[in-house]
């Protein structure tokens, strides 16, 4: 009957993707208007990312809502009639069935060109409209196609220098390839990843006597001393999304509660540190998000995936990226339909939308390693690196085509910039043409404050010029 049900709202309402090359100077902008469901927010915006593309500017908007209920109560209380009411009341459900979510999108590539290839316009295109897209938004899955190549490994456990490369060294003592890989560090909390195959066949691992013992040595090296309890090893479903499943991994470890400690606090830049304030939209019930962080690639995706995992629903929203700043304003509630109402639970959003951003930023030293792959290669070099006391605090691992392509992020033991002799003695042992120094984040300028701009929503409340286009134009 779910089914039955989500195929009678595609029809009533299918999704339209327009990708327009010719109104932005600067940008490609794609518009989607699809059924408003919880989540589908989230899958968009994970196709673009997903494709390398950079969202510099969104708007969001869900029709009907607020704008029906006024409509509707007062129409409704004019009906004596109990066959009348349970007339409206039927109109009613059927008609908030096709609230539509009018996303925009002004997006380029990595290089700052927009989007010309064909093939990556016809691919937004057709995911985007496709009927399994749509049905796995409304089961609330979210993942790319299953793989039966690898087996995913998720670990979390105390961050601590070395800890990589000691992960690494009991994966290749027990014959398992890493072929693909991400980890994140936060608030002394690391999380990873991992895909690994056997060394000798190049496939998945299956025997679960084997998974049995590979899960026991991973968890006695992330316990460490003191982490007895929290440490962990599991083992993810096929097609898992890599990125989601990470922010997943470090909320459940409540990573957003760990406090810094003092020192840490000190040293590092107030300014770079993102501003998130939670207000009340008394007016219309909502719950206001405002955002400014420093501007990265995969912001607004990290974001939306943390609001989707907390069981919030955006209404409406802009995001807006400048030179260095991002500004991100949304209108939410709980999927109960009620907005945040306690200062726990705004305490709370705070900062898990902090460490949401605070996850993937880039920290230290980026390095990036480009060689032929073999086994046992990521061992060697993150032993190398903790040998020349290098804390890994973020990593993405590679394969394709027999080529490995490994990115870390790295600081010294402290957490503070790596001495330039120390990057240039491992450069040596592991080769000058295989490991190359991408960006020191350390050494960027502090970004400048943006000018102000109000991209409020106060008058697209008060003024329903704008909704009520909206409206319209969905059931046009």
């Amino acid at each position: 009957m779910d089914d039955e049900y989500a195929k009678l709202i595609r029809r009533m309402n299918p999704p339209r993707v327009v990708i327009d090359n010719d109104s932005c100077k600067d940008a490609t902008v794609i518009q989607v208007d699809s059924v408003n469901k919880h989540g589908i927010l989230l899958e968009v915006v994970q196709v673009l990312t997903d494709l390398n593309l950079v969202i510099t500017k969104a708007y969001i908007s869900s029709d009907g809502g607020w704008f029906m209920d006024g409509m509707f109560s007062s129409f409704t209380a004019q009906i004596n009639s109990k066959i009348l009411w349970l007339f409206s009341s039927l109109f009613l459900f059927l008609f908030s069935t096709l609230k539509s979510n009018v996303s925009v999108f002004n997006v380029i590539d990595r290089d700052g060109n927009k989007i010309r290839d064909q093939e990556i316009i016809n691919y937004i295109q057709k995911t985007l409209e496709s009927d399994s897209f749509f049905v796995s938004s409304l089961s609330g899955s979210v993942g790319v196609v299953p793989s039966e190549e690898h087996t995913s490994i998720e670990l979390t456990g105390t961050d601590r220098p070395g800890l990589l490369s000691e992960v690494c060294a009991v994966l290749t003592d027990l014959h398992c390839n890493v072929v693909n890989a991400e980890i994140w560090t936060h608030n002394s909390r690391a999380a990873a990843v991992v895909h690994v195959t056997d060394d000798s066949t190049g496939c998945a691992i299956e025997d679960p006597k084997r998974l049995k013992t590979i899960k026991e040595l991973l968890c006695n090296v992330l316990k460490g001393n003191n982490d007895l309890k929290t440490a962990k090893m599991t083992l993810s479903p096929p097609g898992t999304h890599r990125e989601r499943r990470l922010h997943q991994i470090m909320f459940a470890d409540r990573d957003y509660e760990r406090v810094e400690r003092a020192e840490q606090v000190r040293d590092k830049d107030k300014s770079s540190r993102p501003q998130v304030t939670v207000t009340d939209c008394n007016e219309k019930d909502y719950t206001v998000i405002i955002m400014r962080s420093k501007d990265r690639p995969k912001l607004l995706f990290d974001i939306v995936c943390t609001l989707t995992d907390m069981e919030y629903v955006v209404f409406h929203g802009v995001v807006h990226t400048g030179r260095m700043e991002a500004y991100q304003e949304y209108y939410i509630r709980h999927v109960d339909g009620l907005p945040i109402s306690s200062e726990a639970e705004r305490e709370r959003v705070i900062q898990c939308l902090e460490a949401a951003i605070e996850r993937r930023a880039s920290e230290g030293l980026e390095l990036e390693l480009c060689t032929e792959d073999r086994v046992g290669l990521l061992s060697d070099i993150t032993r190398i690196f903790r040998e020349n006391s290098l804390r890994i605090k973020r990593a993405e691992i590679s394969t394709k085509g027999g080529k490995a392509k490994d990115t870390f992020h790295v600081t010294d033991v402290t957490g503070s910039p790596v001495d330039p002799k120390t990057i240039d003695s491992i450069r040596q042992q592991i080769g000058q043409t295989i490991l190359h120094v991408k960006r020191n984040t350390s050494a960027s300028p502090k970004p400048t404050q943006e000018t102000a701009i109000s991209f409020f929503f106060g008058n697209f409340f008060k003024a329903r010029t704008f909704q009520n286009f909206k409206l319209i134009r969905s059931y046009s």
